[in-house]
């Protein structure tokens, strides 16, 4: 299975923040002991790259969209992030829904079927392939501070992942597959459509750190988890001002998916700049 260095680092950078931040995490008075709520609608624009296992007569077309195309090609989109506390326990949830209309991706290389297997076409300049994406994103987990002050907090938590996903794939292709009989041009043009449902299960941590008088912070999350998925996980970290109840979040957010030979996804990476402001009450 191939490696995802960016998704690697990513989770060592979180994981150090954690360490590094627990100086800061002196006991500090109660948690009130009633329910208190949030909720922070958002917008995430992510590049997307990895394999869509089209099983169109490729094997499978290695993708590449940046943000701006995915911003450019969204019809609809949906997001929004929810919690519901009391004391050290919470509750929490994340929604998306979005529905991306045909977009051109940069074919990285196609796997051609024949009949001694697949073997690697390369791609001429008339190759080329275009992807509407159709999801939903679901996230329910529960979580339990176990280290908190003022203005700083780490949460464990444990929960699944949902992650419903449609596409529809319009390739034209050329190149050259080289067989017993010697090279012999493709040309090929057609359309698939596929769809997976993954459910994982996750575990991870989440929390704040606070900076000066605690009005702006570092927020951060972190989980992985595996199930349908041979691995999913997922990790944001970002800088966020408070108000006496809105709090405004600028992250990165970063989202990996690997599934096993012949699924629909093979290293598959969502990740980018996302938005929110989050109302508490």
């Amino acid at each position: 299975m191939r490696k995802n260095v960016q998704a690697r680092r990513v989770g060592i950078a979180l994981l150090l923040l954690v360490a590094l931040s627990f100086s800061a995490f002196a006991e500090g008075p109660p948690p009130e002991d009633k329910w208190t709520f949030g909720v922070q609608p958002y917008l995430w624009v992510p590049s997307l790259n990895g394999n869509l296992n089209t099983r169109v007569p490729a094997g499978g077309v290695d993708m590449d969209i940046n943000s701006n195309q995915i911003l450019e090609a969204i019809n609809f989109a949906f997001m929004v992030e929810a919690e519901a506390r009391k004391g050290r326990w919470a509750l929490l949830t994340d929604f998306i829904y979005l529905d991306m209309g045909a977009q051109d991706s940069k074919v990285k290389s196609v796997n051609f079927t024949t009949p001694g297997g697949q073997v690697p076409v390369p791609v001429t300049v008339g190759g080329s392939a275009s992807v509407k994406l159709q999801g939903v994103l679901w996230e329910l987990a529960g979580s339990y501070t176990v280290a908190r002050s003022e203005s700083s907090s780490l949460d464990v938590l444990l929960g699944f992942r949902y992650f419903g996903l449609d596409t529809t794939t319009d390739w034209q292709l050329a190149g050259n597959v080289s067989g017993p009989a010697g090279t012999v041009p493709f040309v090929g043009v057609g359309s698939a459509k596929q769809s997976e449902d993954l459910l994982d299960g996750i575990v991870g941590v989440r929390g704040r750190v606070g900076l000066g008088s605690g009005k702006w912070g570092i927020p951060y999350y972190l989980d992985v988890g595996a199930g349908s998925s041979t691995i999913t996980c997922q990790a944001a970290v970002g800088i966020q001002y408070r108000f006496s109840w809105i709090d405004l979040n600028l992250m990165y957010r970063y989202l990996y998916y690997d599934e096993e030979s012949g699924k629909l996804l093979q290293n598959v990476s969502l990740g980018g700049p996302a938005f929110g402001v989050n109302f508490r009450f």
